[in-house]
């Protein structure tokens, strides 16, 4: 279960905080583009803890079909059964991210962590309780991670109307944006020197 703290440290209780966007229409620009990109990592991270969880499940998943069907080993099976949701149709509110997942390897353990007595690296050893408690673990899990997921998603949704408002209204210009980002001062005629 993702669990937001109140007054925590971590990311994601930041970016959750009933006060996150709180008088965002006062800050500088470039303060609320820094907090949508805080938001907007704390969403790939989730987006990809998200996917772990889809993989495992539908590992679990083909596990359980195989012993109903009798097909082949799930081993043999892995490429398709991983590529299968790869090349579907997006469900969700997926969104193409800019960012790379900043902390894979805890997000890794952390799903190892799910189902500590259940190995997935040998399905087929596993009775049939232990992979139906492993696929109960996991689909919790993944609706508790969509459930912050679209939460944070909201976030970055407020920051980008914020954004895009300034823009609109013409209190924001491209020019300035390109300025900042190429480092240059506020005058965007003006050539670097």
């Amino acid at each position: 279960m993702i669990e937001v703290r109140p007054g925590g440290r971590r990311r994601i209780d930041r970016v959750l905080a009933p006060d996150y966007t709180e008088g965002v229409e006062r800050l500088p620009l470039a303060d609320v583009r820094a907090l949508r990109d805080e938001a907007a990592q704390e969403e790939t991270d989730l987006s990809y803890l998200r996917r772990l969880l889809h993989a495992r499940i539908d590992i679990v998943r083909a596990e359980q079909e195989r012993r109903i069907s009798g097909g082949s080993a799930v081993v043999d099976q892995l490429a398709t059964i991983l590529s299968s949701n790869a090349v579907g149709p997006a469900t969700g509110l997926g969104r193409y991210q800019t960012q790379e997942p900043s902390r894979a390897e805890a997000h890794r353990r952390h799903v190892e962590a799910l189902v500590s007595d259940v190995d997935l690296s040998d399905v087929s050893a596993l009775s049939d309780d232990k992979l139906g408690l492993a696929l109960r673990v996991f689909i919790s899990e993944e609706a508790s991670v969509s459930t912050r997921r679209r939460e944070v998603q909201a976030v970055v949704d407020r920051l980008n109307a914020e954004i895009a408002g300034r823009y609109q209204s013409g209190s924001a210009s491209v020019d300035e944006l390109l300025a900042a980002e190429r480092g240059w001062p506020n005058n965007p005629g003006r050539s670097k020197e």
